[in-house]
């Protein structure tokens, strides 16, 4: 029985509810004033339901799905105007239990050489990260209990945030890690975490039960309620996300807005991002085997109705997906993307890329540096901020400030300062004249005179040396 409220994933996560929210969609695909009333409930900027949520995907109305992206575009910048948060995700091990048919990392793989980082090794990557100028990382690790056990988790990120090369520091690291207990993600909390999260993969228990055979992710009602036990441990930023491809991305989509709609009923906060990753090709795995794929204009179009649906939520891409892909969603809704990416054990310290370790295969293999420039010529602000997470800015307080339109009086002036340093610290001399011109422009942009003159003082700061300046 579907119970939004209910802290039972079969609840929250109701199968029947799913299915009849799909035949309600197919039944409404062509119902013109229906979608013009969702489009216009949407164009308030307060979410939709789920059920109107899967309508807007299932839209085959040419003009309809347009003014879908529109709209998704249109919210995009009055909420996020045009800065895009930077990250990298750090592998520490590939050691796992878990039968995951779809992951090269599952214990069945004979094939992958195992690896897990010592301390020191996780110093060298760090410092590796920090010379490309990365202030924000995601950690990846393998479900195994004796390999990465939480105190192995706990002790990395200690590590992370005790390293000051040169200008260089890591100022938030978030966590995506198996789903675990409340004592732990406690823990967590109490490292001072940015964001924890995890991806559901799949919200089809019966395929999620087929895709996890063996390992304690395949206990899909402890896998799902994990949000749940984060937040009974304190941690208020948690992000979501299935990787489509693995079934149905219609039943994914539902599942994954239900998931939210849970989280804002039941935990008081909703998703502080949202992840949409797809399927692609890794050591022991076939994408082809997986008859689900998601064609890109399906995928832009998830990406634009999941921006109308959760207008207040952060959406990420990672370099899973091309240049091409990558450049269009930053205009339907994406607010994080990661740079010069290395899903192997080890990646960033590596002379030649150890492709036996990866996760899964990159789309895009630029530097950071020329992500960055790419970013700033198509109109985008490259941001390294942290500040929010550093100043309690979290959860529902964040959420809050966010609704009320506020948050742009700290976000772009932190959006513009983080740039200015990677511009002093990092850039190339080609991207260094296009981001101070970048810089000059946004500060103009800013009306409050106040604010723009103290921004302008921090700006000199940082060019005289001062470095980790806010809002």
């Amino acid at each position: 029985m579907y119970d939004v409220r209910s802290p039972k994933a079969e609840e929250f996560i109701d199968d029947a509810e799913i299915l009849e929210t799909l035949a309600y969609a197919e039944e409404n695909k062509n119902n013109r004033p229906l979608i013009e009333s969702i489009l216009d409930k949407a164009a308030q900027c307060k979410g939709l339901s789920h059920r109107e949520a899967a309508v807007l995907l299932d839209c085959e109305i040419p003009d309809l799905v347009e003014r879908t992206f529109h709209l998704a575009e249109e919210i995009k910048k009055k909420f996020y105007g045009n800065r895009i948060v930077m990250f990298a995700p750090l592998y520490l091990s590939n050691y796992c239990v878990n039968g995951c048919v779809y992951c090269p990392y599952h214990a069945k793989n004979k094939h992958i050489p195992r690896k897990k980082l010592t301390q020191e090794e996780i110093r060298a990557e760090v410092i590796a990260l920090q010379d490309m100028g990365h202030k924000r990382l995601a950690i990846e690790l393998g479900e195994h209990p004796v390999e990465n056990p939480i105190e192995y988790v706990l002790e990395s990120i200690r590590t992370i945030y005790s390293i000051h090369h040169k200008n260089g520091d890591i100022r938030r690291v978030n966590v995506n890690i198996a789903a675990t207990t409340v004592e732990n993600y406690r823990k967590l909390k109490d490292a001072g975490i940015g964001t924890y999260i995890l991806f559901q993969e799949t919200y089809n228990k019966q395929r999620y039960q087929a895709l996890h055979p063996t390992g304690p992710k395949s206990d899909y009602a402890y896998h799902t309620e994990a949000m749940d036990r984060a937040r009974a441990g304190g941690i208020d930023d948690m992000g979501i996300g299935v990787l489509f491809g693995l079934t149905g991305y219609r039943y994914d989509f539902v599942g994954l807005m239900m998931h939210a709609e849970h989280m804002e009923a039941a935990l008081g906060v909703g998703p502080h991002t949202i992840s949409v990753p797809r399927i692609r090709p890794a050591e022991d795995i076939n994408p082809e085997d997986f008859t689900d794929a998601v064609p890109d204009e399906k995928f832009l179009h998830i990406v634009a109705v999941i921006r109308c649906a959760v207008p207040y939520t952060g959406m990420i891409i990672s370099t899973r997906e091309s240049k091409k892909v990558r450049e269009r969603v930053l205009d339907l809704g994406i607010s994080q993307i990661s740079g010069a990416s290395r899903t192997s054990v080890g990646g960033y310290t590596e002379e030649e890329r150890d492709e036996e370790t990866a996760q899964f295969d990159l789309a895009d293999k630029r530097t950071l540096d020329e992500v960055v420039k790419w970013l700033m010529d198509l109109g985008y602000i490259p941001s390294f901020c942290t500040a929010c997470y550093r100043a309690g800015r979290t959860g529902e307080r964040f959420m809050k400030i966010c609704k009320s339109g506020k948050i742009q009086d700290c976000c772009t002036p932190n959006a513009i300062l983080t740039p200015k340093e990677y511009m002093m610290d990092y850039a190339s001399p080609q991207t260094r004249e296009v981001g101070e011109a970048m810089i000059r422009q946004e500060v103009e942009k800013i009306d409050n005179l106040n604010l723009r003159s103290a921004l302008q003082g921090d700006l000199d700061k940082i060019e005289k040396g001062e470095r980790d300046l806010r809002f």
